[in-house]
Formats: structure tokens, C-alpha cells, sequence
């Protein structure tokens, strides 16, 4: 059966040989003390005890120094780049089951994080989907109900109501279609009708129309094995990415690209706008949601500034065996 020395037997080792040393020095030393201690004497013992506190310090200090590594270490882990655990190089007994505790926790949390947020995420689509629902079949019926009757009553009216009912019905039209730019927004009918790469042709045709924005596209069927969260998680990236080009970047070019290789479905929104700032990369602007979204279908997102300007988000997905 292996002996365990606790972190408490080491210190009290390290003090009592430390104290057994200075006493065997000056036992064997030919320094001594008078009953009225002189200044050299004085000197002398404080010095001596100089060198015994530096001396504990340094080998107290050996043994605690994997305590600060850890806490090192603890305060470097990201909650958004999930996957690292606390490693010391050797610890003693208790700095070890700290260690190993320390990494038991952080996988709960992973695991109860992710879980939680896929549950938000869940909600929140589900909101989406009741939503856009209403808005189209509701209130998309409503306002077509409303021009349907000034289309009739334009046709009855007098030539002097004529133009003014014309302009009512051109209103209510453009009410109809920010009426369905809403609801496809809120739940994209074409990524369930039709896949990824339709929706993602569709989004990219309906930002230029609404921002002016060159959206240029490069987009490959994806291979097997995409499911539909992380189909999910590929359009709303590309959607707030996209969102925040037009809203920020001020460029006049955009470019969205989709492709799979070695395992991986990457994505690329770039633009050629001002770029974003580094000080805005961790949580601004929607990208700690693209950061969460990502993370709960084992992706990551990179955002870099791009040469000579601009700014490129690459989200980067596990395909088939390698999720």
C-alpha cells in the first residue's frame, strides 16, 4: 500500500528541517551569545535568521508552486472554446484531487451547458416557427384581404378617388411583402422545403435586394451526414453574419461561401467593409450567439480582420464520423 504525504506533512517536514538545520549550525559553530548580547552578536543571529526565512521560502514555495499553476490555468478557461482541462506537472496529493475535481466540474458544466442551450435554442426556433406562422397565415391574410377589397372598390370608385385608393393599395402590397420578408426571416421555408444550399442562395439574393450589398456566392451541395440542427445552426450564422454586414460593415461587396472537405462543412461570410475592431470579437454584434449556436453542434467560429479590410467569419462543422 503506497504512503500518501499530505501537503500539510510537507510544509511541517520542510519548517522542522529548516529549524533543525539552523540549530545544528550553531551548535557546531563557535558563535556565541552573551547575557548582555552584544551588536555583533545581534548582527550575527539576524543575519542567521535571514537566511533561514529565505531558505523556508524557497522550498515552501516549490511545493505551493503547483497550486498557482493551477489557479493559472483555471482562470485561462474560455466557456465559448470548450474542451480544455487543467493539467500540472507534478502535483502533490491534494493538488492532484483539486486537479482532477477541477476537470469533473468543468464537464458537468460543459454537459449541463450545452444541454441548456440546446433546450433555449429549441424554444426559440419553436417561437420562431409559431411566430412566422401567425404572420403569414393571420396577418399576411388580413392584408390581402385588405387589397383585394380596394382592388374592388378602385374599380367602383369615382376618377377623383382613383389615384388616392391606388396609393392605399400600393401601401397595403408592400405591407404583404415585409409581412412575408418577416416571416421567412423568423423560419426559412426554403431550408425546410428545399435544403441548406437553396436557403443559403435565397438569404443571400434577399440581403442584396434589401441592402444593396454584392452578395457573391460559392456554395457546394453539403456531403452526408448534416442533420437538421446543424443545417439550423449553418443558416442562422450565415443569416446574423450577413445581418451584421449590412448593419456595420459598411461594404459594398460580400462574399458567402460553402464547403466540405477532410470531414468539415466550413462556411466564410467576408466582406470588404472598415473590418471589425478586436475589441468587439468576443462577444458584439451577435457573435457570442453564433459563438453558443456553434458550440452545441460542436463547431467553432472564427472571426478574423481581413487584408487589406474587411472582415471574414468562418464557422467550421464536424460532418458524419467525425461529430
Amino acid at each position: 500500500m503506497t504512503t500518501v504525504v499530505t501537503l500539510f506533512q510537507r510544509v511541517v517536514a520542510v519548517n522542522a528541517a529548516v529549524l533543525l538545520g539552523a540549530a545544528l549550525v550553531l551548535a557546531l559553530s563557535p558563535v556565541t551569545v552573551s547575557a548582555h548580547i552584544k551588536l555583533y552578536e545581534a548582527l550575527i543571529l539576524a543575519a542567521g535568521g535571514l537566511v533561514v526565512l529565505a531558505v523556508n521560502r524557497l522550498l515552501i514555495r516549490r511545493l505551493f508552486g503547483p497550486l498557482e499553476q493551477l489557479t493559472r490555468l483555471a482562470r485561462a478557461i474560455d466557456p465559448l472554446r470548450p474542451g480544455r482541462r487543467v493539467e500540472v506537472d507534478r502535483p502533490t496529493a491534494e493538488v492532484e484531487q483539486l486537479v482532477t475535481a477541477v476537470n469533473d466540474m468543468l464537464d458537468r458544466l460543459e454537459s449541463e451547458r450545452r444541454e441548456s442551450g440546446r433546450r433555449a435554442l429549441e424554444a426559440q426556433e419553436e417561437e420562431r416557427r409559431r411566430v412566422a406562422h401567425e404572420l403569414h397565415d393571420e396577418v399576411g391574410q388580413t392584408l390581402t384581404a385588405v387589397l383585394l377589397g380596394l382592388q374592388s372598390l378602385g374599380r367602383d370608385a369615382p376618377p377623383e378617388l382613383t389615384q388616392r385608393i391606388a396609393t392605399v393599395e400600393s401601401t397595403a402590397w408592400a405591407g404583404v411583402e415585409q409581412v412575408r420578408d418577416i416571416a421567412r426571416g423568423l423560419r426559412p421555408e426554403a431550408l425546410d422545403d428545399f435544403g441548406l444550399r437553396s436557403a443559403l442562395v435565397t438569404l443571400a439574393e434577399s440581403f442584396g435586394e434589401r441592402s444593396g450589398l454584392r452578395i457573391a456566392t460559392r456554395l457546394e451541395a453539403p456531403a452526408d451526414g448534416l442533420d437538421k440542427a446543424r443545417e439550423l445552426v449553418v443558416y442562422r450564422v450565415a443569416q446574423e453574419a450577413l445581418t451584421n454586414v449590412a448593419r456595420h460593415a459598411e461594404a459594398a461587396h460580400a462574399e458567402l461561401s460553402l464547403e466540405s472537405a477532410d470531414g468539415q462543412l466550413v462556411l466564410r461570410v467576408s466582406d470588404d467593409g472598415r473590418g471589425i475592431a478586436a475589441r468587439d470579437v468576443p462577444g458584439a454584434r451577435g457573435i457570442r450567439g453564433m459563438r453558443e449556436r456553434a458550440l452545441l453542434v460542436g463547431g467553432t467560429i472564427e472571426i478574423r480582420r481581413c487584408a487589406p479590410r474587411g472582415t471574414e467569419v468562418e464557422l467550421t462543422l464536424p460532418l458524419g464520423d467525425h461529430a
